[in-house]
């Protein structure tokens, strides 16, 4: 049974995986390919579902389905988000991801694609690893811990973006992009890695410095388009 959100475009859906349901917010055209958007470290905050409702509106139409990682919480500072993340089980993060992709083929798309930011980057990017149902991967500023995915066993293409002035370092910072690139050369897929001078880390978020990352963040959207739109 769909309700809608309070910002009038969702629908909200409950999807089931072995002994867990967790809630998903679902945007965009019926019966397009579909893309799962994936949460940062902060939950499921306007800044998803902006991304997601972008998504959904791009070349001719996606659907676009958010899963709630977090089973409702949304982090509003950095300690509290960073508890979030901590106590995330990421093994059941990526089932979600697998339901999410299933619910998609499912319910009318016919291919599906995962997209992530921070957090949901490297969730993206494993997932790409490890869910056979994905068809292709954007991720955005983030990359899985070595315990999590290899990216040279990558199945799915990837296309990845990172910020030149990231100070995550191992996990979203050039050292960390330029090593995931060097393990997707390895493994054969088709896989783009793109780094944005000037840019910092979640530079794809609303914030005040957005105005000066317009250039990279339309470049972005550009590139993410014509990547879905060859695999979907």
């Amino acid at each position: 049974m769909a309700a809608a959100n309070d910002a009038g475009q969702f629908q909200k859906f409950q999807i089931q995986r072995e002994n867990t349901t967790f809630d998903a917010y679902v945007v965009g055209k019926q019966n397009a390919p579909g893309v799962v958007v994936l949460q940062e470290w902060w939950g499921v905050n306007n800044d998803i579902k902006n991304h997601a409702i972008h998504a959904s509106q791009i070349g001719g139409g996606y659907r676009a389905l958010i899963p709630d990682l977090y089973r409702g919480k949304v982090a509003l500072d950095a300690a509290e988000a960073r508890h979030l993340v901590e106590g995330l089980d990421w093994q059941g993060a990526i089932k979600d991801i697998q339901a999410s992709v299933k619910w998609l083929k499912q319910n009318g798309s016919s291919k599906v694609g995962v997209t992530g930011y921070c957090m949901g980057g490297a969730l993206a990017i494993a997932s790409g690893v490890l869910v056979r149902e994905v068809d292709c991967v954007v991720a955005f500023y983030g990359t899985p811990s070595s315990e999590l995915a290899d990216p040279s066993k990558a199945l799915a293409p990837i296309q990845a973006h990172f910020a030149e002035l990231d100070t995550y370092v191992g996990f979203a910072d050039v050292t960390a992009a330029k090593s995931l690139e060097e393990k997707l050369k390895s493994c054969g897929v088709p896989h783009e890695v793109h780094i944005y001078p000037g840019c910092s880390h979640a530079f794809m978020n609303a914030s005040p410095e957005a105005l000066e990352n317009q250039g990279a963040i339309d470049l972005a959207w550009s590139r993410f388009a014509t990547w879905m739109g060859r695999f979907l």
